[in-house]
């Protein structure tokens, strides 16, 4: 650890001395002097008058002067922890003080003319230094007793922590003040009656009224969608770990093709397949004399959409979890003579209760996040995701409202998040352990079997239909009016001018730049997420609780809010990253990550803590367990975590539509722009070489993660 700590203040000091501090738009590494173009280092600005700079450099000398200095380990420790901490601080407190308007406050302290004149963003230099400055502060926690004196794990929580706070709660909480403002100021006795509003939580509905408020609606929605999602997951992981069917590959296709699906394409092949004028509609209306009536728009239409938008996301945590159910504990429940139900119902199932508990949650959330369903398919059934985006984008612009609902959307989420921890309570779940386990799967009774086959085999024909129309879409010049065939679309998307040797195709450019934010994004988010997993399972620290559910913030509040969040956070010092591809692979990496925690919790719920402490008896360090025995145990949340940040990083629309620039032009954002001036053909063609795209892409994720082995062989029970 002595080592460690000297490279990470050796880095510091490199950065401080050679790397530019600020960030201007000549992008990260590219510093100019405000007042006289020179480009300047941290030392340098600070020699040359920006004095507030130098704590930052004095603060790494320092630790390296204790480091050298100081004899006694825990002594030493803590006084390196305290540089360390009061550098971080003063880092940050320059940033938020000095900005390119010059002092917030302080201004009779800070009254030279380079100190009025401002100061930009932070940039590399700054950024290093902050990190060196946090990697030293863990460490010496971790050398003073702290965290079991374990410098991996106290260095990931302390790293996990600080990107939450500055890219999670930062700039959420500059949309959620909004909330208490009134005429310029803030009050708490406004916010109340505007929060406990009938708009809000009325109950309408439920004694004869028209209906009810937003939030209810959206309890309701996320309710329902969460329950179904989770039953749909689950039947097609019982299908494909506890069953013989012969099409297992192209339903495991089709699971996924929703979360691949770009934005609004759903909702419109919904409404030509179910509308009132829609395929489907017309045909019965035609053969059995029905009326042909609205139902897809309103609450049916929306939860229609939702289920088939969200249960890829149920069977991706589920059927990991469902594969983790130890075979000896179902045979040894035979050999008692219960049969394959009883087996079923109080051996595998309480077993696979934390992946339906996050399986649920995650539904909930989605459901009470999205916008894009209820926008297309709402009617007149409001949600507070809708609300919240007309308060942000309609005619009249109300932050305030916004801010409102977001809390109460917030509320919502923390009560299902606190529900879930007390149905899963503090027992153990784990079946997956360092010993031999090559026992058989127990067979779904025929029952149940028949019940899976029943639900997910007709949602899986239903998923065929509505993309065989998104795929006849891209063919047709106008779909659902003119369905002449024609290749128009693709040519004018994906042209290729072989003669000048270029792209011609106007998507081009937005599909080279949704590719390589999407590449840089998925393992960064698979990688947060399941360390944060990691964290959650396998240690206990103060706040832990409080942390878990901080890590679900971004994903609870609708991808609008989250976008206007960043440009009101990061479009000014001290961190300016508005118009760069670094704040769209923030976004994503923020937004996606609780998928990887859940996933990652349910899969480790199941590990053994037997395996960690033989790893760790026999000389192994946390990073070395981690890496050799828990990371090859965790094949399906890491696929799962992959997957749905890569998709989401490129289907993703309500986060980024406020962040995209000219030069970082994502293909939802496209599309959404084609929709808005009618070219559908366009928008649908493109939307098929996404989803092409990202099939690809799933298959060569799952070839590099490859199969999690559990046992010699993964064998289900012959039929007696």
């Amino acid at each position: 650890m002595k080592n460690t700590v000297l490279i990470w203040l050796a880095i510091g000091l490199a950065s401080f001395i050679l790397l530019p501090w600020h960030m201007t738009e000549d992008g990260l590494l590219e510093a100019s002097w405000i007042s006289d173009g020179v480009a300047s280092t941290g030392l340098f600005a600070s020699l040359s008058g920006q004095w507030w700079l130098a704590p930052a450099g004095l603060a790494l000398m320092g630790a390296l002067i204790l480091h050298f200095t100081i004899p006694e380990p825990v002594k030493r420790a803590r006084l390196m922890l305290a540089t360390a901490i009061a550098g971080l601080a003063l880092i940050a407190l320059q940033g938020l003080i000095i900005v390119r308007a010059g002092p917030r406050v302080f201004e009779s302290l800070l009254t030279s003319e380079i100190a009025m004149a401002g100061q930009p963003g932070m940039g590399a230099g700054a950024g290093i230094c902050a990190l060196a400055l946090l990697f030293v502060a863990t460490i010496s926690i971790s050398q003073s007793g702290k965290g079991q004196g374990d410098s991996f794990v106290v260095s990931t929580i302390g790293l996990i922590v600080a990107l939450v706070a500055i890219f999670v709660f930062f700039p959420v909480i500059h949309i959620l003040v909004r909330a208490f403002e009134v005429d310029g100021g803030y009050s708490l006795t406004e916010f109340f009656p505007r929060f406990f509003s009938s708009d809000i939580w009325g109950l309408g509905c439920l004694i004869g009224g028209r209906s009810c408020g937003v939030g209810i609606n959206s309890l309701f929605l996320g309710v329902m969608t969460g329950a179904g999602t989770t039953l749909l997951g689950l039947s097609f992981a019982l299908i494909f770990t506890r069953t013989d069917f012969r099409a297992k590959r192209l339903l495991r296709v089709l699971t996924v093709l929703p979360i691949i699906t770009p934005p609004f394409v759903i909702g419109l092949a919904l409404i030509l397949l179910f509308g009132r004028a829609g395929t489907v509609t017309e045909f019965f209306a035609d053969l059995l004399g029905w009326e042909q009536t609205r139902w897809l728009y309103g609450f049916w239409g929306i939860y229609f959409a939702q289920m088939l938008s969200f249960t890829p996301i149920a069977f991706l945590v589920l059927i990991g979890v469902v594969q983790g159910v130890s075979p000896s504990m179902e045979e040894a429940s035979q050999t008692l003579d219960a049969d394959r139900w009883q087996t079923f119902r109080f051996v595998s199932l309480p077993l696979m209760r934390p992946g339906l508990a996050n399986a649920f949650l995650l539904g909930f959330i989605e459901s009470l996040a999205d916008f894009g369903n209820p926008l297309v398919l709402g009617g007149g059934y409001s949600v507070l995701s809708t609300e919240i985006y007309f308060a942000i984008v309609g005619a009249v612009a109300d932050p305030a409202k916004a801010a409102i609902l977001a809390i109460a959307l917030l509320s919502l989420t923390l009560t299902a998040f606190m529900a879930q921890r007390i149905w899963l309570g503090k027992k153990s779940y784990a079946t997956i352990t360092g010993k031999a386990d090559s026992g058989q799967n127990a067979r779904l009774n025929p029952v149940l079997r028949v019940v899976c086959y029943a639900t997910a085999i007709p949602w899986a024909a239903l998923t065929v239909v509505v993309y065989s129309m998104i795929v006849f879409g891209s063919f047709v010049k106008l779909w659902g009016y003119n369905h002449s065939f024609t290749f128009d679309h693709y040519i004018r998307a994906f042209g290729i001018d072989f003669t000048n040797g270029r792209f011609s195709g106007v998507a081009w450019d937005s599909y080279f730049t949704t590719l390589t934010i999407s590449s840089v994004a998925a393992p960064l988010t698979a990688l947060v997420g399941l360390s944060t997993a990691y964290l959650l399972v396998r240690q206990k620290f103060v706040g832990k609780d409080a942390f878990e559910f901080s890590t679900m913030l971004s994903f609870a509040i609708p991808g609008t809010v989250i976008g206007v969040s960043y440009i009101m956070a990061f479009n000014f010092p001290p961190i300016e990253l508005t118009g760069t591809s670094i704040i769209l692979i923030i976004v994503f990496v923020f937004r996606n990550m609780p998928v990887g925690v859940r996933g990652g919790i349910a899969a480790m719920s199941q590990l053994d803590k037997s395996l960690d402490e033989a790893s760790i008896t026999l000389g192994a360090n946390s990073f070395t367990t981690v890496r050799r025995v828990i990371l090859p145990l965790m094949g399906p949340a890491i696929l799962a975590a992959l997957t749905y940040s890569f998709v989401r990083a490129i289907t993703s629309v309500s986060a980024v539509i406020f962040l995209v620039s000219a030069k970082h032009n994502m293909a939802t954002s496209f599309i959404v722009g084609r929709v808005e001036n009618g070219e559908f053909g366009i928008a649908i063609a493109y939307s098929a070489v996404l989803i092409i795209t990202m099939l690809a892409a799933i298959l060569i994720l799952q070839l590099l993660v490859g199969t999690r082995r559990l046992r010699r062989s993964d064998r289900i029970q012959k039929p007696a």
